[in-house]
């Protein structure tokens, strides 16, 4: 899927939605390490950025945008609108990441009939 048929929008300039095909997602959970936490308590210590959890979150919300459009291609799509990112804490230090959007097949031209 091309990505830049992947929005937060529900439009997409230049062509028409011809088929809607329903909601798709993508979950990833992840926890934190306690190698990890430790790094983490080096870097609260001076403040600032904490590039150890930042670069987690990246990579969870990476990975359940990936798992989104395996879903979305499964479903027949090639575009994807109204995508959405959620976050949930199940656990202290365990965290689910969902990517959502409406998986639809576009076509050239003309506005979007839904």
């Amino acid at each position: 899927m091309d990505h830049n048929f992947v929005t937060t929008t529900f439009e997409l300039p230049g062509v028409r939605v011809a088929k809607t095909l329903g909601v798709v997602r993508g979950i990833i959970v992840r926890s934190r390490g306690a190698v990890g936490n430790i790094g983490a308590a080096f870097q609260q210590f001076f403040g600032g950025n904490i590039s150890i959890y930042t670069s987690m979150c990246e990579r969870a919300r990476a990975d359940a945008y990936d798992l989104m459009i395996q879903h979305a291609e499964e479903q027949g799509a090639n575009a994807i609108v109204g995508v959405r990112f959620d976050a949930t804490e199940i656990a202290p230090g365990v965290t689910e990441v969902l990517c959502y959007g409406t998986a639809v097949q576009i076509v050239p031209g003309g506005r979007e009939s839904y």
